[in-house]
């Protein structure tokens, strides 16, 4: 058995419900990349893919995770070949595929589910959509991320495993190839597995009311923004889009070397400030 999750703090607590049930031993894989952000067009040819590369090193450049994109450290295509080889090599083996209601993981979906059309009748989905969950405080809640479940309430939802349908196969594929023929740079999570399209400055309005007219660390308004705003997205595009707004925009005053997210502080500038 082969699980496939779409983000770190996933593999913790699912390898952790593998130790309480052995019946679901088996690999964790992880899907990387937030294919919630960015160009998508022609994703599978090496110009698609360079593009991608290029826009992620842009965002990443001066920030915390420079370099990532060189170290390879995401590397989902390896990840994938490496489950199709598994799937051809031993005709018993299953795939697994973990997935919340949140534009993260549904979208990695779409991208995955898209490429494994040739294995119909072995890849389970357990999409847990407006489900409830028994917290560690034993309240009902709808989690909106796996890692938020707790190890013992996975052992609960293997039940909901399923196989994808011939028609999710077909279905699901044309979404992807339509998400990626869409040309927009933010996606939203609807309800259900619907994607909307936004600009890549969607988010900024949102970001700005987090900066304040005392001084504070980029760190701090991210997390701010992350804590409090309905729609988030992850920190290191949150720091490309507040740099490029200081870059745009003369009412904010910037303190220490705009780099990583510790590296400077923002404020907003007074009127009077802005107007001299």
């Amino acid at each position: 058995m082969i699980h496939i999750v779409f983000n770190e703090p996933d593999v913790e607590v699912l390898q952790k419900a593998i130790e309480m049930d052995e019946s679901m031993a088996g690999e964790i894989k992880i899907i990387r990349d937030d294919y919630a952000v960015g160009p998508l067009q022609n994703i599978f040819t090496p110009e698609g893919a360079l593009q991608r590369k290029e826009w992620w090193n842009n965002v990443l450049e001066g920030g915390d995770y420079e370099g990532s994109v060189e170290e390879d450290k995401v590397n989902d295509e390896q990840v994938l070949l490496d489950i199709a080889e598994k799937l051809t090599n031993d005709e018993n083996e299953q795939l697994w595929i973990w997935a919340a209601q949140n534009k993260h993981d549904v979208c990695g979906y779409y991208w995955l589910v898209s490429q494994l059309a040739g294995f119909q009748g072995r890849v389970q989905i357990l999409y847990l959509n407006n489900l409830p969950f028994i917290n560690e405080k034993g309240n009902i809640f709808y989690p909106e991320w796996l890692s938020q479940i707790p190890p013992k309430e996975f052992i609960k939802a293997k039940k909901l495993a399923r196989p994808v349908t011939t028609s999710e196969f077909e279905v699901d594929g044309d979404e992807w190839n339509k998400i990626c023929a869409q040309g927009s740079m933010v996606r939203l999570l609807e309800g259900g597995k619907k994607i909307l399209h936004k600009e890549e400055h969607y988010y900024d309005t949102d970001l700005s009311r987090f900066i304040m007219p005392d001084p504070q660390k980029a760190s701090k308004i991210i997390h701010s923004f992350l804590s409090k705003n309905k729609e988030t997205t992850g920190d290191a595009f949150l720091l490309w889009r507040l740099k490029t707004m200081l870059q745009q925009n003369e009412k904010y005053e910037v303190s220490g070397k705009i780099a990583g997210m510790k590296d400077f502080e923002i404020k907003k500038r007074s009127a009077v400030e802005t107007t001299e």
